[in-house]
């Protein structure tokens, strides 16, 4: 195995030739060649395709950010938790190459029977685990166990909040001065979705909130005022979970904060929308508001925490402890 694989194998790690079980993370997706991005796009729109000024906008961003790193970190963090449980573990995209039904084909010709569909949303896995389901049926003789939300594991927790230590540590060096946590509120982000989408049944919301609730009982406890916000809201005019991230910063102004810090925790690796939306745009719009001071905690991508926490969906799923 090689990690030259087209499909993102690992390098370096050995198990048995013919192994029963395996491990299929999945995430968005994303592209990297710019010539896929009308079709990307149409696929996130379910089929329709994006107006010529949304492609020409997105292009915008991949070019400024210099790509996107999404699947680079994933096959990372799949090569990592192949590394602990022995077993083939890869990485498909739910909107882009490789697709669930490629990946599991590949697990089938190496001798896998059953395969755990592990999803890179902690908060989000029924719509992942739905799209691997679907694609079993394409490839005989291949069991799909599916892991449950996994957004309250313990070492996740530790994850989110090691990353945000790490942030607040990077800001206190660029500002200049470390600020007392009481002047630092700290926002919890996630990608945001149609309300409607929440009405119709999807635990999304409830799962991060939930997921969050956690992590700002850690944060408060230290003096930081915590909120939530979602961010990245699509092109549609539709209602959208809020507060957003505009919002949420003229709240904080107003109420006397020249700072904020944003932590990305509905995110487990950097891509546009912590890379653009964040960096970029959120920045340029604290500012606007009166926030001079702007920061965000990095994805948690390949922390060990993380790995652990992927560790022990896996073991528990699969009844390995």
């Amino acid at each position: 195995m090689t990690e030259g694989s087209a499909l993102g194998g690992s390098a370096g790690v050995h198990y048995a030739p013919r192994v029963p079980d395996a491990v299929l993370l999945s995430c968005h997706g994303t592209i990297s060649d710019l010539s896929d991005l009308p079709a990307f796009l149409a696929n996130i729109r379910r089929g329709r395709p994006a107006p010529e000024e949304l492609v020409h906008e997105v292009r915008r961003r991949y070019e400024l950010i210099g790509g996107s790193p999404l699947m680079a970190i994933s096959r990372a963090q799949a090569a990592a938790l192949e590394a602990r449980l022995a077993i083939p573990v890869r990485v498909a995209g739910r909107l882009w190459h490789p697709y669930p039904a490629e990946i599991l084909r590949e697990l089938a010709s190496l001798g896998a029977t059953r395969v755990l569909s592990l999803p890179l949303a902690p908060q989000s896995v029924a719509v992942y685990n739905a799209a691997v389901a679907e694609a079993a049926r394409e490839v005989p003789g291949v069991t799909i166990v599916e892991a449950p939300a996994w957004c309250l594991e313990p070492a996740l927790i530790d994850a989110f909040v090691g990353a945000i230590d790490d942030g607040l540590r990077a800001c206190a060096a660029s500002w200049g001065e470390p600020l007392a946590p009481s002047a630092v509120p700290i926002v919890l982000s996630a990608h945001s979705l149609p309300v409607r989408v929440i009405a119709a049944g999807d635990a999304y919301e409830a799962d991060f909130r939930a997921m969050a609730a956690v992590v700002s009982s850690r944060l408060t406890a230290r003096g930081h005022r915590v909120e939530v916000a979602f961010q990245s809201q699509g092109a549609s005019s539709e209602r959208w979970l809020g507060p957003d991230l505009p919002e949420l910063f003229g709240t904080l102004a107003a109420a006397g904060y020249d700072a904020v810090f944003v932590a990305p925790i509905g995110f487990l690796a950097e891509h546009v929308e912590t890379l653009f939306d964040l960096d970029v745009e959120a920045a340029r719009l604290a500012k606007e508001r009166g926030l001079s001071r702007f920061g965000r905690a990095p994805t948690v991508s390949e922390r060990a925490r993380l790995i652990d926490a992927l560790e022990a969906v896996a073991r528990a799923a699969l009844g390995g402890g």
